[in-house]
């Protein structure tokens, strides 16, 4: 990874468009799924078929709401400049690159492999405070913090 062709705030865009994104294909879905379940027959053999399809909008519904409280996460995430790991920071260490910012998971980004991770994720917590050189063990995996931005 090159740090002078990627910068914090495209990283930071290209998460929010991925967020916003999962979003829109998320209401495409139940769109799709509630204009099928006015569509089903009100007899009662299809009693079980609208019950199935009213979870499956409920789910739709409360991922939605998750996906719209990580746009709205995101948004509280500092872009500045950190020498230390704090909420906002790019974390590279000598086994993963990290974003902390909302908990989105893998994502790759000009060919490089980040992880989106929450600043209440272990790997945040146990990472937070340091600076480059520091080092840190979790699930008996040893990583040295080789940059920050």
């Amino acid at each position: 990874m090159q740090k002078q062709t990627i910068t914090k705030s495209d990283i930071r865009a290209y998460v929010k468009d991925m967020i916003i994104g999962k979003i829109a294909k998320l209401e495409k879905f139940l769109d799709f799924t509630q204009e099928a379940s006015r569509e089903i027959k009100k007899a009662p053999k299809y009693d079980s078929i609208r019950t199935e399809m009213q979870e499956e909008i409920y789910q739709m519904q409360k991922q939605l709401g998750a996906l719209n409280m990580l746009r709205l996460n995101l948004n509280k995430v500092l872009n500045t400049p950190t020498e230390r790991v704090q909420i906002g920071s790019i974390v590279i260490t000598n086994k993963a690159r990290f974003y902390i910012s909302v908990s989105l998971g893998e994502f790759f980004f000009e060919g490089d492999r980040f992880y989106a991770i929450s600043e209440e994720s272990p790997m945040a917590k146990i990472m937070f405070g340091k600076k480059p050189g520091d080092s840190f063990v979790l699930n008996n995996i040893y990583q040295e913090i080789m940059e920050i931005f």
